[in-house]
């Protein structure tokens, strides 16, 4: 009995400084981004060259419109958009096409998604046009003016990749479900990218609202089936020496699925690929950040180090549950004490995030909600240990 109990005591401190790393970056990434931050971009900008929007889009004529004329609003006379309509099903190519941009159609049924629609346009514009700036968008996103020309000017001035702030919205109709993902959402794309920013580090790529200097991305392979292909993407260039910078100047929005299956769907690709990636990725970085004796890879790994939001709060419930009962059962309560440190820390981070970004968009029944948004997360993070999602699928549009 007495061995027994020493093995969970050994097992549960294993799992209470497994906490440890993800919640401390947590804690110090929102505690930073507290602090005021100077601009990056000056007031006024002027494009010293033409900018190239690509949009990748797979049946989305119900939205693309919409995205497309909010872009041109905001377009010089020498600037671009390309549209790769790919492996489409619907009138997606021929409404973009009455928008007057150019549009591609690509059609190949074994190599479907995101990234290889971006290296078939990427192909065919190094083939007609000089690219010296290019800004990735998805086709049902909103961008704020002056959004384009901020990140434009910083990946131009800088020479690296430039990642705008990308927000989700809650649907007409917001369930609480949906105001706690929103909040996930800031937390991850607004709150921790601009914590790094205070220390000068680098950034993840998040997915729309992306520039580039054509030349780095020279350096990465884009056209691959990855579900999360913009986070692989970004952490690709980081290990080739240009990792890409935070601008929250530039403020692009979706809008989270209406329907149940519709949100379901996105949240599994989304949180399945961003584990895969942590799994095989945090090594990777960690090793070149030795080789290459490059502190800002190592940040990199400690922040995708983070799960998401809300299995971190489930792992932090299992550990804590397991703490307790080791209290009670022994008298022994120095982990459970230790566990519960971690919990305040991680509600601190949450709370101030809310409060500092999200307390004018987002109710206080959000936080009031999460309890119940991690137990609807189960069978996702159930489904990844047993059958993970490994094929890029598009999104139901409401």
């Amino acid at each position: 009995m007495a061995f027994m109990t020493l093995c969970i005591h050994i097992t549960l401190w294993i799992l209470a400084i497994a906490l440890t790393i993800p919640i401390m970056v947590l804690f110090v990434e929102c505690c930073a981004a507290l602090f005021p931050k100077r601009s990056q971009t000056p007031a006024n900008i002027e494009s010293s060259s033409p900018i190239t929007i690509l949009i990748p889009a797979h049946d989305e004529a119900s939205g693309i419109q919409a995205t497309l004329e909010n872009l041109k609003l905001q377009l010089s006379a020498t600037d671009r958009i390309v549209v790769v309509a790919d492996n489409c099903q619907d009138d997606t190519a021929e409404i973009a096409r009455q928008t007057g941009v150019i549009v591609l159609e690509r059609n190949d049924t074994e190599q479907r998604g995101k990234g290889y629609a971006l290296d078939y346009g990427l192909h065919w514009l190094d083939e007609n046009y000089p690219i010296e700036t290019i800004v990735m968008m998805d086709a049902d996103c909103r961008v704020e003016v002056g959004s384009l020309q901020a990140i434009a000017h910083v990946s131009a001035t800088k020479h690296r990749p430039v990642q705008a702030l990308y927000l989700m919205e809650t649907p007409s109709q917001p369930g609480p479900k949906d105001a706690v993902s929103a909040l996930a959402f800031l937390v991850k794309n607004w709150v921790r990218p601009l914590g790094l920013a205070q220390f000068g580090l680098p950034c993840l790529l998040t997915g729309t609202g992306m520039a580039f200097p054509r030349s780095v991305l020279n350096t990465a392979q884009l056209a691959s089936g990855n579900i999360v292909e913009d986070m692989q993407l970004g952490l690709d260039l980081a290990i080739a020496g240009t990792p890409p910078l935070f601008c929250p100047e530039a403020r692009v929005t979706g809008v989270l699925p209406q329907q149940e299956g519709a949100a379901k769907s996105q949240r599994t690709r989304w949180e399945h690929g961003h584990l895969k990636t942590l799994l095989t990725q945090v090594p990777l970085l960690l090793s070149a950040a030795i080789r290459q004796r490059r502190f800002d890879l190592a940040a990199l790994a400690l922040d995708l180090s983070v799960p998401p939001l809300s299995l971190l709060v489930m792992l932090w419930l299992a550990t804590m549950t397991g703490t307790l009962g080791l209290g009670l059962w022994t008298a022994q309560w120095t982990v459970a004490l230790f566990v519960g440190g971690l919990g305040a820390l991680m509600l601190m981070a949450i709370v101030a995030a809310w409060v500092k970004f999200g307390r004018t968009q987002l109710p206080i029944q959000a936080l009031l909600a999460i309890p119940f948004y991690v137990l609807w997360k189960i069978p996702l993070y159930f489904k990844f240990l047993v059958r993970p999602e490994k094929k890029w699928v598009r999104t139901e549009r409401d």
